[in-house]
């Protein structure tokens, strides 16, 4: 599959090529980068606008065949000279290159990103990349003044209501993002880092238990019984043994995780990668907590056959069995996650399912959430 490239390297793309034509006074229209992957960027420029003190361009984003939703938008960066009046070179010598957010890029509102409150949502590996490629134009026509870098993408407001970025704080607009430059095809890897980047966040908010929850799958339940809403949890999806992994190495000591039987019965069997891709063992994992609490064996064979953990668990419970197979299913849920954490972290466990509700929940799990209703 193609890979693509992030919205860093082409900001850092389109900034090069920016300084480059302000410098030299002549037009580009292809310029070349190499990402912090160490895969080279030959990026087309477009967008090109020219006068005697800034030059603005844009590069557009491809994302491969990753199913990214900044995928043909236009990541744009302004290049102008600085007022450096009674500023002095750095200890190398280098000039002064500052870098800020236009239009649509979002701006940080929330504690814990990679940004601090108030500014550009523009990650610290892409400020990286595009301070290195500008430089490397400076020094290829000996400029030692200051140079201002703006970064814009024009549909940033309208994409960022399909990422993370209003959950997450960030107002206004998208984020540039990337580590490696390169964008993985169906790579989980972003995934992972807006867990990260959630964690962080809830955790230097001053939360105290990270609440998780694979989905909002649930959603009306939860709030019907608890009045809680599952949209203030941090969205794990299947990545359970990575999230707690994440959460102990911030530095959280507890944890209510909260989820449907459909995914967290995976967990009673030890498997903390949920997606089916991964394993697939639901109505086996059921069947054998069932045979321990002496479920008849017409219902065992029932249950192997049955598509849904919702169908399982109409079963268990017509012939009484509910109550006791899903106690003895969250024993073993709680055994796996408290194994996964090493005592690093408490975790506690609300199971539940569309039809039924609540189907069982660990002893200290009521008094986390009252907690986190505060």
């Amino acid at each position: 599959m193609r890979y693509g490239f992030t919205t860093g390297s082409c900001a850092a793309a389109a900034a090069k090529a920016a300084a480059y034509m302000l410098l030299s006074g002549n037009e580009k229209k292809q310029i070349t980068i190499e990402t912090p992957k160490g895969i080279l960027f030959d990026a087309v420029i477009v967008d090109i606008v020219r006068t005697e003190n800034v030059v603005s361009c844009g590069v557009v984003k491809d994302g491969g065949d990753d199913p990214d939703i900044t995928t043909g938008a236009h990541i744009c960066a302004k290049v102008g000279f600085s007022d450096t009046d009674g500023e002095q070179p750095g200890e190398s010598g280098q000039p002064h290159i500052r870098i800020e957010g236009g239009t649509g890029v979002g701006r940080v509102t929330k504690p814990g990103l990679d940004q601090p409150v108030g500014n550009a949502a523009i990650n610290h590996v892409p400020r990286e990349m595009i301070e290195k490629e500008v430089l490397e134009v400076c020094r290829l026509f000996d400029y030692r003044g200051g140079l201002d870098v703006e970064i814009s993408v024009p549909q940033g407001e309208e994409l960022a209501e399909k990422t993370f970025n209003p959950r997450l704080g960030i107002i206004d607009g998208i984020s540039i993002l990337g580590t490696s430059g390169i964008v993985e095809p169906m790579s989980s890897q972003a995934l992972l880092d807006t867990i990260r980047v959630e964690l962080r966040q809830k955790y230097a908010q001053g939360m105290t238990i990270a609440a998780v929850s694979p989905g909002n799958y649930g959603l009306d339940f939860m709030k019907r019984a608890y009045g809680y809403d599952l949209d203030a949890s941090v969205k794990c999806s299947n990545f359970i043994g990575d999230t707690i992994d994440m959460a102990v190495d911030i530095g959280f000591e507890r944890m209510l995780l909260t989820g449907h039987i459909g995914k967290l019965v995976k967990v009673a069997g030890g498997i903390m990668n949920t997606h089916s891709r991964e394993g697939d063992c639901r109505m086996e994992i059921l069947v054998a907590t069932a045979l321990r609490n002496h479920v008849p064996l017409e219902q065992l064979e029932e249950i192997l056959s049955c598509v849904t953990t919702e169908e399982a668990v109409r079963i268990l419970d017509s012939c009484g069995k509910k109550d006791a197979v899903m106690a003895d299913l969250v024993e073993k849920i709680m055994f796996y996650v408290n194994k996964r954490s090493a005592g690093k972290m408490q975790i506690e466990v609300i199971l539940y399912s569309n039809e039924f509700g609540e189907l069982g929940k660990s002893a200290g799990a009521e008094k986390f959430l009252q907690e986190l209703l505060r």
